[in-house]
């Protein structure tokens, strides 16, 4: 079966996310069918509008409701798609939940999907979204750039990044239970490594990542990312057409980067100030501890020698994100 041919079925778990909904967008224009698996909000209904609304969508998008915890609740979604791209993510960083919990949900989420996969007789691949939380914590000491070998170290994790460690403690373990599933079953499941994701948006809200590159412009700052020495970024459309790409590229295997732009905190809000001065953006300079750390580069090279393009520099994602915020009046 040919994965890419118009008019085949697909999945797309996650649906209202930044990257789900973009992505449900990007299929529909490029003619598939899509189903796709929302949460519901415990008595409430959600408003899934900006998804309905979408070119394509009233005569091949349906929607169902599915949650990570009953992973058989996906299976009405996934039957009959030859693909599932599985956006869907078990946790937010609001969450309560003891580690060990949030850690069991990830994997037991994983698993259950892959599993109703299986039991589907059609899904020929699995595109999972992965995060660089799942490969950048680990001691790389003399490194110079990362590429797919990498894997986050769980330890290093919970000793040195505290505030991220159930995040990227659930997104290491789920992705490498995937692989280690996908090698004891019939089936292809390929991962994308995204950095921060950047760009415009089709949800209703600003989603979290967008809304932690655009701090100055709300006149707040992120001491996270001023933290990095470098700061990856990529465009939201960039990772959507990665995902297709690698769903219909005969050859995709295993994990691949998908990170486009490396820059500094200080190159980052001389660019801003310039670009946007409406908006008095600070220019933030590099303290002594970031500048005497060293980081290494993420490596897209896997990625583009299957073809792949990137299509969307720093600037594009800014605009885009911008013009978003000021349609829904954000600022």
């Amino acid at each position: 079966m040919e994965l890419g041919k118009v008019g085949n079925k697909v999945c797309v778990t996650g649906g209202t996310g930044f990257l789900g909904s973009w992505l449900i967008m990007n299929l529909l224009q490029r003619g598939y069918y899509v189903n796709t698996t929302i949460r519901s909000p415990p008595g409430r209904k959600r408003d899934v509008t900006f998804l309905t609304n979408l070119p394509g969508a009233s005569e091949r998008l349906q929607i169902f409701i599915a949650d990570l915890d009953n992973p058989q609740s996906f299976a009405a979604a996934i039957e009959g798609c030859i693909g599932v791209f599985h956006v869907a993510n078990t946790m937010d960083f609001e969450e309560k939940e003891p580690e060990d919990i949030k850690i069991k949900r990830a994997v037991s989420g994983t698993l259950g999907v892959l599993q109703v996969c299986v039991d589907s007789k059609t899904v020929k691949r699995v595109i999972r979204t992965s995060s660089d939380s799942a490969m950048a914590f680990n001691d790389m000491t003399g490194l110079e750039v990362i590429d797919e070998s990498s894997w986050s170290d769980v330890e290093f994790i919970r000793k040195n990044c505290p505030v991220l460690a159930a995040y990227s403690i659930c997104k290491t373990l789920a992705e490498k239970t995937a692989f280690e599933f996908a090698e004891k079953h019939d089936i292809e499941v390929v991962s994308v490594i995204p950095p921060w994701v950047h760009g415009p948006f089709v949800t209703p809200h600003c989603p979290g990542s967008v809304r932690d590159l655009m701090g100055y412009f709300f006149g707040e700052r992120d001491l996270m990312i001023e933290h990095y020495p470098t700061i990856p970024v990529v465009h939201v459309d960039d990772v959507a057409n990665a995902h297709i790409f690698l769903f219909e590229y005969p050859n995709a295997r295993g994990r691949y980067i998908c990170s486009n732009v490396a820059i500094t905190i200080n190159q980052l809000t001389r660019l801003l100030s310039a670009r946007y001065p409406e908006y008095q953006i600070p220019i933030i300079e590099l303290s002594k501890e970031v500048c005497d750390s060293k980081y290494p580069e993420y490596s897209s090279k896997k990625l583009l020698e299957t073809g792949f393009k990137y299509e969307h520099g720093l600037e594009v994602m800014y605009d885009g994100a911008i013009e978003c915020c000021k349609i829904r009046g954000l600022f």
